[in-house]
């Protein structure tokens, strides 16, 4: 171990995402083992700012593996985008003796951690997000439990549509990102899905719809993505059902799940994922790096540099901004552009999966 700590904190940042507990516990533990005090950080970065932290023991973390949401809570800091607030930040850590900061969110919250790095305070990112939405990494902690409680409402939505031979079209989480509504798509039998990387056919759509309906179907399901919006930037779910029922003469119920897949207990994918990837940060932070974000990359848990993350998540995304690329060696430019290639392409497959398998 090349560098020693006295003391660490740890934040949770952004929206909440089961299984971000179990990486509180991790971390906490693990960096007691090592003989390093732990502090919680309250609220996020604004609980950085506002010096709202408590003392984390192995006792006051225990049991909350079993626990959705954050037993640090979080917010969304614009104060801490700005200078002032950045330098207050690094004065409550100095204040506190805070050595290193393992900061559990999405993509805002990496660029904090980034902020951090680079004005003195080693962090390291761990990725906590139910849409799975931050393209280096395979896997990000809440996606298992969260589309666990899409399947359990759209199995009895189905149940309900099967009595009364209705189609129900249910919207389900992912703002810039279709995984959850791609995953329970074909978990839960849906006839098709609609998600804002993919152009969706709605005359196949109900093409499809009015097919199944007179070959006796009675139940059916669509899965549409939040992410995706009609020619008027409205909601695509709601006019969908309109349209749905309007052309094919099949009743049709139109649900938003909302938050609602946000909470609950994490599921074992959950837990294990994100304990794993605490204890990672900490062995990392001993090791003496910094700025980089904690990815399950082909099942191994491994450290990637955070403006990369970051800029391959832009250019898989199509977000890249004037001179994005220019700090990368060109060696990397083709690695984010692999990354992005092998996103699209599993994308493109589980896609086409669910029209091949809609019946």
């Amino acid at each position: 171990m090349s560098k020693k700590f006295r003391k660490i904190g740890i934040l949770t940042s952004g929206g909440d995402a089961q299984g971000m507990n179990a990486a509180i516990r991790a971390v906490t533990r693990k960096a007691i083992d090592c003989g390093i005090e732990v502090v919680g950080i309250i609220g996020g970065y604004s609980g950085l700012i506002k010096d709202n932290t408590i003392p984390l023991t192995s006792r006051s973390v225990s049991n909350i593996i079993t626990h959705g949401g954050t037993m640090l809570y979080s917010d969304r800091c614009l104060e801490f985008k700005t200078e002032e607030g950045m330098q207050r930040a690094i004065e409550v850590c100095k204040k506190n003796e805070i050595d290193a900061i393992v900061a559990i969110g999405g993509d805002g919250t990496f660029r904090g951690a980034t902020d951090l790095t680079w004005r003195g305070i080693p962090t390291i990112g761990v990725p906590g997000t139910i849409d799975n939405d931050i393209t280096a990494t395979d896997y990000s902690i809440g996606f298992d439990t969260a589309m666990n409680a899409v399947v359990d409402c759209v199995d009895r939505l189905r149940d309900t549509c099967e009595s009364h031979a209705r189609c129900n079209v249910v919207e389900v989480m992912g703002r810039h990102c279709g995984e959850i509504a791609l995953e329970t798509a074909i978990a839960c039998g849906a006839v098709a899905c609609a998600i804002a990387e993919v152009p969706f056919d709605e005359e196949a759509c109900i093409n499809k719809i009015n097919e199944l309906k007179a070959d006796g179907k009675r139940g059916m399901i669509v899965i549409v993505s939040e992410g995706v919006f009609d020619a008027d930037g409205k909601p695509y779910g709601e006019g969908l059902r309109k349209r749905i029922e309007e052309r094919t003469g099949v009743e049709s119920k139109f649900a938003r799940l909302a938050h609602l897949v946000r909470g609950g207990s994490p599921t074992l994918r959950d837990r294990s994922t994100a304990s794993k990837m605490g204890a990672k940060a900490v062995e990392l932070l001993l090791e003496g790096k910094s700025n980089v974000v904690i990815c399950e990359v082909d099942g191994s848990i491994v450290p990637i540099d955070i403006s990369f993350a970051l800029i391959a998540d832009r250019l898989y995304k199509n977000t890249l901004k004037e001179g994005d690329l220019d700090k990368f060696t060109e060696e990397q430019v083709n690695e984010m552009k692999l990354i992005a290639e092998k996103r699209r392409k599993e994308v493109a497959e589980r896609y086409d999966l669910i029209n091949q398998i809609a019946n």
